[in-house]
């Protein structure tokens, strides 16, 4: 039955100021810089598909006419962002290009974010990935010199340090172009060298600078180099409250762990892969590293004195059970790294053949500080192995 109106004035001026004729509250819609934020907070916390819808609603109410204006541009940026997060690539990079079309020097909002996005979306790659990369540098620099000429105030020298860890990042990004797309270039050494040299002299204690300083030098064979870089850097944070913006990236210490186990420093990238379980037990790299890394330590072990064989056998049982939850993982989430799962299953079929089947409740784990592993504790969790 349809509502019938109020029979009079008085009835009507009853109602609260804000309320429609039902007594209920009128809501403002939100603008859209209300849903920019709101789609960013959605983003940070692991909800890209939320955010989308919110990003879109923004953009729609932002676009005033048929052809993009300035006035699109954060949510182009954000927009962007969020199909990364989706694994859509070729539309985050559309919505980069637009952006940057609309702001070719890098003069509105925070300028530099898609030319470093472009760096590391763009097709060509190699000094295609450079030019933008160089880009963003640029736009921070000045950013900088901006800044500087307002003072020394607390939130002026935080937002300078900032950007300067972002223009380290990016320095780090050409090194790594010239260390793989860039190589067969006659001066890609050098250029790796100066740009690490620069994001050192940039952002002399950030922890991705050195992992990629350690990177290069690995590449040179200059392990003992590479191992004192990588020390400096695990000492960074590794007192660090986990939620401490200087504790590094959850990608930053899974490289951090890759890069440990090549300069052969398997007790150190353990402690890492170990942290990294902690923060996210669904990580398929995490547990297939952590199960190599094992592995790895198992081989160093002297079989010739009874601890050092009892210690083997532990690491070999403990790396077959991160391999398995690694394997069992893969398969839930449709992982699609081929090459990972064809190395975790020649490890855990290695494994198998040593350590013979796994006996039903077997639940030995590792324990570093005296090469002894806990037997007989059976606990009931569906991913075993830290």
């Amino acid at each position: 039955m349809a509502k019938t109106k109020p029979s009079d004035r008085s009835r009507k001026s009853k109602n609260p100021k804000g309320s429609n004729r039902n007594g209920t509250s009128k809501k403002s819609a939100p603008s859209p810089e209300a849903l920019l934020t709101e789609a960013v907070a959605l983003l940070q916390t692991s909800q890209p598909e939320d955010a989308l819808v919110l990003a879109q609603r923004a953009l729609s109410l932002l676009q005033k006419t048929s052809e993009p204006n300035l006035a699109i541009l954060p949510a182009l940026n954000i927009l962007g962002e969020i199909h990364v997060e989706l694994g859509d690539p070729e539309v985050a990079r559309e919505n980069f290009l637009t952006a940057v079309s609309l702001d070719p020097e890098g003069k509105e909002g925070d300028a530099a974010e898609k030319f470093l996005w472009l760096a590391q979306l763009c097709e060509e790659g190699g000094s295609e990935s450079v030019k933008w990369f160089a880009k963003g540098i640029d736009v921070l620099k000045r950013e900088i010199a901006e800044l500087e000429s307002k003072g020394n105030r607390p939130a002026v020298a935080e937002a300078i340090a900032e950007k300067k860890q972002r223009i380290a990042s990016a320095l780090c990004g050409i090194a790594e172009v010239y260390m793989t797309d860039l190589s067969w270039e006659e001066d890609a050494e050098a250029r790796c060298e100066a740009a690490v040299t620069e994001a050192l002299l940039v952002a002399p204690n950030s922890p991705e600078t050195l992992q990629t300083l350690a990177s290069i030098r690995i590449s040179q064979i200059r392990i003992d180099d590479a191992r004192a870089a990588l020390s400096r850097s695990i000492d960074l944070w590794k007192d660090l409250d986990p939620a401490d913006p200087n504790v590094p990236a959850f990608p930053t210490k899974i490289s951090l762990s890759r890069l440990l186990m090549e300069a052969e420093m398997e007790e150190d990238a353990i402690e890492v892969l170990e942290t990294l379980i902690g923060e996210n037990d669904t990580s398929v790299e995490a547990w297939y590293l952590g199960g190599w890394c094992l592995h790895l330590l198992s081989e160093k072990q002297n079989a010739t004195e009874e601890k050092s064989a009892k210690s083997a056998v532990s690491l070999k049982r403990a790396s077959r059970d991160w391999l398995q939850n690694c394997l069992k993982l893969y398969g839930m989430l449709e992982y699609e790294d081929e090459r990972l799962k064809e190395h975790a299953e020649e490890l855990l079929t290695e494994l198998n053949n040593t350590l013979g089947p796994a006996k039903e409740g077997e639940d030995e784990e590792w324990d570093d500080t005296d090469g002894e592993s806990d037997e007989g504790e059976d606990e009931d969790e569906e991913m075993d192995g830290t």
